[in-house]
């Protein structure tokens, strides 16, 4: 019996593809390109890794348009790898609210400290709630302030 082939999530560029990965194997932790195949007249088809889950990006499609509903949600260590990746992956990008973001190439990302699900799945649910309002107003995670805010008593 043959190995079965892996699922993957493709991400469609109109032509920059090799580009896009390439920076995010140079910015993201525990990011690599697997594999760069020429699919003619200049595209390319790419299967990369990120954090150990396997994508594909695809050149050739100009109509198609990236939309927020399908991001790539990092998790990053600490408060100081959620800066840097932010920084990078704004640059020429965009910020929105709640640690989403979208990249120079249109691709959006969800860039969250680990430290924020235990925050805001913690059982004490009116503690919860106030770092959950927190983040409401941030566009940009900051998780002192979010557990500034599931500290306070009322």
């Amino acid at each position: 019996m043959s190995e079965r082939p892996n699922s993957r999530m493709c991400i469609f560029f109109e032509s920059q593809a090799e580009e896009a990965t390439r920076f995010y194997a140079e910015t993201i932790p525990d990011t690599h390109i697997d594999e760069v195949q020429s699919i003619g007249n200049g595209m390319h088809l790419v299967h990369f890794t990120v954090m150990g889950t396997p994508y594909m990006a695809l050149d050739g499609n100009s109509s198609y348009q990236s939309r927020p509903d399908h991001s790539i949600a990092l998790t990053t260590l600490d408060q100081e790898e959620t800066d840097r990746l932010w920084a990078v992956l704004t640059e020429g990008g965009s910020e929105g609210s709640c640690g989403w973001c979208a990249d120079r190439f249109g691709v959006h990302w969800q860039v969250t400290p680990a430290g924020m699900t235990k925050l805001l799945s913690d059982p004490d649910r009116e503690a919860a709630g106030r770092a959950q309002a927190a983040m409401m107003n941030m566009k940009k995670i900051d998780l002192a302030a979010m557990q500034s805010a599931f500290d306070q008593t009322a």
